[in-house]
């Protein structure tokens, strides 16, 4: 059928189908095994298992749960979470902030570590960058809140997400293919969008109005687009790009290695900021310091990776034969 096609689309949508492809062969097994694991009650010993680290951070040990199911399921997960967790006293503004900033920091890992991995990064070092940027960004926004006593008043959600009454498996099953077909028409229209980026030369206009900022952080202007799409709609959509720029052989190991350094702790800045935000927390911590945080943490990165061999730099940051 594509046959008929005019080269030109038959070839869009050869690659729309492959990106699609691939994102789907990694997505679908992790999801599955994710619902195994919650319906087995994994995420509640692993919350118990944070319930130290949330009192390091100013937190009540019941948000280790939250930040527990944030991390295996995703934003949206935690927030349920959130909304339905009793805890004895109410949580100020910093505090919901800082748990906030965390759980942008580091959520949906099994799918986008995994994504991370198909693009050719190491599994433990993203564990390490997301896990840990998000403790080292929640024990910076506690000290500054706590030392200031700057947010204490008394926290108020100004949405909480609504729980679907359909608990049942095939209730459940619905619901992924609904999410797996929006990313499918996401990631098309994504396609269609970067070509015609390349065709209008906009590309181009974007690297050098962003040269200042990718010299700083160590980027090369090949991965530019890309970055900018994972930042602003998603890890999912920007790393499955990415795989295919990579495995084509467009975009160097160290871009690569860079560009989802930045895009694992800082993307989809609209949707998943707005979201920390209608749980009640402040923008100054859920956008303007995790985003310097990220850049920071970005750029350091980067200029360590470029001060090893290849042998190093193959073994500890990414993988040799992708």
């Amino acid at each position: 059928m594509l046959d008929r096609l005019p080269l030109w689309l038959s070839a869009l949508i050869k690659e729309i189908l492959s990106i699609s492809f691939n994102l789907f062969k990694l997505m679908i097994p992790i999801i599955i095994i994710v619902k195994i694991i919650e319906e087995l009650g994994g995420i509640k010993y692993i919350g118990m298992a944070l319930e130290p680290i949330m009192q390091l951070v100013g937190l009540p040990a019941e948000m280790g749960l939250v930040w527990a199911t944030t991390m295996i399921t995703s934003i949206y997960g935690g927030m349920i979470i959130f909304a339905t967790t009793a805890i004895s006293e109410p949580l100020s503004i910093a505090q919901v902030t800082v748990l906030g900033s965390m759980m942008l920091f580091a959520h949906s890992l099994p799918i986008e570590v995994r994504i991370a991995q198909k693009a050719g990064v190491r599994i433990v070092y993203m564990l390490i960058l997301r896990i840990g940027g998000a403790l080292l960004l929640g024990l910076i926004l506690h000290y500054i809140y706590s030392s200031g006593a700057f947010l204490t008043e008394e926290n108020t959600a100004i949405w909480k997400p609504q729980i679907s009454s359909d608990t049942s498996l095939l209730g459940w099953v619905f619901s992924q293919i609904k999410t797996l077909f929006q990313v499918f028409l996401i990631i098309a229209v994504l396609v269609v969008f970067l070509k015609l980026l390349k065709v209008c030369h906009i590309e181009r206009l974007l690297a050098y109005l962003l040269k200042p900022l990718l010299k700083i952080l160590g980027l090369g202007k090949e991965s530019t687009s890309i970055t900018i799409i994972g930042i602003t709609l998603g890890l999912t959509y920007g790393g499955g790009l990415l795989i295919n720029e990579a495995q084509n052989g467009k975009i160097s190991k160290m871009d690569v290695f860079g560009s989802l350094s930045l895009l694992a702790i800082c993307h989809s800045i609209i949707e998943d900021t707005l979201l920390i935000i209608l749980l009640g927390a402040d923008i100054t911590g859920a956008l303007y310091l995790r985003v310097l945080l990220a850049l920071i943490i970005t750029s350091l990165v980067i200029r360590f990776a470029k001060k090893l061999s290849s042998e190093s730099f193959s073994r500890y940051f990414v993988y040799s034969s992708r």
